[in-house]
């Protein structure tokens, strides 16, 4: 029993009790979170426009409309997609800028896209100490804001996308639109018809003919909504791990089957763009998802290739011979000697300013010759430091995948994170191939995978205030009322 004098201490109020510890972290993981004495709420439930639903948008847009059509009196960043791009640039750039909506913890792949960027800025400021022509500076203004908009693809995905659950819906519209755009490719190898000349979206204007078909050996290309029969042999090689995951881990039987046939349709439209860098892209898809799966996986993706080999093979056997005859002897290639018959002149222009080059976007294609090599032209247009940023960004994507992979026990986690891998790694040997940084579906498509690299580093994060990322005011309340249930 309390003596008197305790109890006499007790009714006087606060000023004699003992002070509360003061909480120093969160009480709950944030995700469901407690944010008041009866309310309890899920991030699951959508109530506003998130950074998941304008990426998806983003996704739709830039993939499933014509990349000839833009607004009217734009140029070719122009479209609804860059334009949706713009605008999570600006989001995550005021975010930034507003204080208590700062995403809490850190996040690597900021540095990677800071680091890019600043090497862009510098080598633009550069430019512009010689004299330029009018299309060099319309080049470098119209470069640097295409990489504004990379940037905000990738910050927005790598702080923005709060959970799982947005990030499966995000994936699974990557893979609905890539599979409409390779049933579309393969509708206009099958029929002959440029499927995109009828694609007429109102309010927007062709800013230039639709690219329509090329012949190759004996069979033609097809790009269907892309702007280069290369850009979609890129940007579905991006798309196929990701059909190969839903395929094998679809929440649904409905999924699942959704996965398989988009997948089929990815490598199909894939090969009807009848280039080396779709075949590439999906041999390092399989090189990277291998370790990951289980024998039987192994044997059913066996069966599967063989199955569509031979499929390829009998109902087009044009096509057949004209892709193995682009590995069959490489030396006789014109394509492969027109590209290394201008590596003289790149280095020629890379001795004049090796470590930030020429200046970013000034080496532009329809004045100068067309280089088939992002590798070169960045060495060209950056120099040494644009292209240690340039695969900066591909090296961070790399870690941070394979860093969640080793953290999650899950196979699904670590199926996704071997196909972000592959999609970094793709985007590696592509870069050889073409000037993948001038093409806008496919940029923005690897924007999303770097920044997902980052999304899944976070949510398998040890440090429960880093994996539930959230913004700052949300947290300060947290605190806040964990420190009111302490005191009372």
């Amino acid at each position: 029993m309390p003596t008197k004098s305790e109890r006499v201490k007790s009714d006087r109020g606060g000023a004699h009790r003992a002070k509360a510890p003061r909480v120093r972290a969160p009480l709950n993981d944030l995700e469901p979170s407690l944010v008041s004495g009866r309310t309890y709420v899920t991030r699951r439930r959508l109530t506003y426009v998130d950074a998941a639903a304008l990426l998806s948008l983003m996704l739709v847009l830039i993939s499933l409309i014509p990349a000839n059509l833009i607004v009217p009196g734009m140029t070719d960043i122009g479209r609804p997609g860059l334009v949706v791009a713009f605008v999570l640039f600006c989001w995550w750039l005021l975010v930034r800028f507003t204080r208590h909506l700062v995403m809490t913890g850190p996040q690597p792949m900021r540095w990677a896209i800071f680091a890019f960027l600043m090497s862009a800025i510098a080598s633009y400021a550069v430019a512009f100490m010689r004299s330029l022509t009018s299309i060099e500076k319309n080049g470098a203004d119209r470069v640097l804001l295409f990489f504004f908009m990379l940037a905000g693809v990738t910050l927005m995905a790598a702080d923005g996308i709060p959970n799982w659950f947005r990030l499966r819906n995000i994936l699974n519209v990557l893979v609905w639109s890539a599979g409409l755009v390779g049933l579309i490719a393969v509708f206009e190898y099958v029929t002959g018809i440029d499927a995109t000349t009828y694609m007429q979206i109102p309010g927007l204007q062709a800013k230039t003919p639709p690219l329509g078909f090329m012949e190759r050996g004996d069979a033609f290309r097809v790009a269907a909504t892309t702007a280069h029969y290369i850009e979609l042999a890129a940007f579905l090689s991006l798309a196929l791990p990701f059909a190969i995951h839903q395929a094998l881990y679809g929440h649904s039987k409905a999924h699942r089957r959704a996965g398989l046939i988009f997948g089929v349709l990815i490598a199909a439209g894939n090969a009807a763009t009848i280039s080396r860098t779709g075949i590439i892209g999906i041999v390092l898809t399989f090189l990277a998802l291998f370790p990951v799966w289980t024998w039987r996986v192994r044997y059913n993706m066996l069966v599967t290739s063989i199955g569509l080999f031979l499929a390829v093979g009998v109902a087009g056997p044009g096509l057949f011979r004209t892709l193995v005859r682009l590995f069959a002897d490489t030396s006789q290639n014109s394509s492969i000697q027109a590209r290394t018959g201008r590596y003289p002149m790149v280095f020629r222009y890379f001795a004049e300013s090796p470590w930030l080059g020429r200046g970013t976007g000034t080496y532009v294609s329809p004045q100068y010759q067309v280089l088939d090599n992002q590798w070169l032209s960045t060495l060209m247009s950056n120099g040494i430091i644009g292209v240690a940023a340039m695969l900066g960004l591909y090296v961070t994507g790399i870690v941070l995948a394979t860093k969640a992979m080793r953290r999650s026990s899950s196979p699904e986690v670590r199926h996704l994170c071997a196909a972000l891998i592959a999609t970094q790694l793709i985007a590696i040997a592509s870069a050889a191939t073409f000037d993948s940084f001038g093409y806008s579906t496919y940029v923005m498509t690897l924007g999303l995978c770097l920044g997902l690299c980052g999304t899944v580093w976070r949510l398998t994060h040890p440090t429960r205030t880093i994996r539930t990322s959230t913004t700052k005011w949300f947290l300060d309340r947290e605190l806040e009322q964990a420190n009111s249930l302490v005191r009372s």
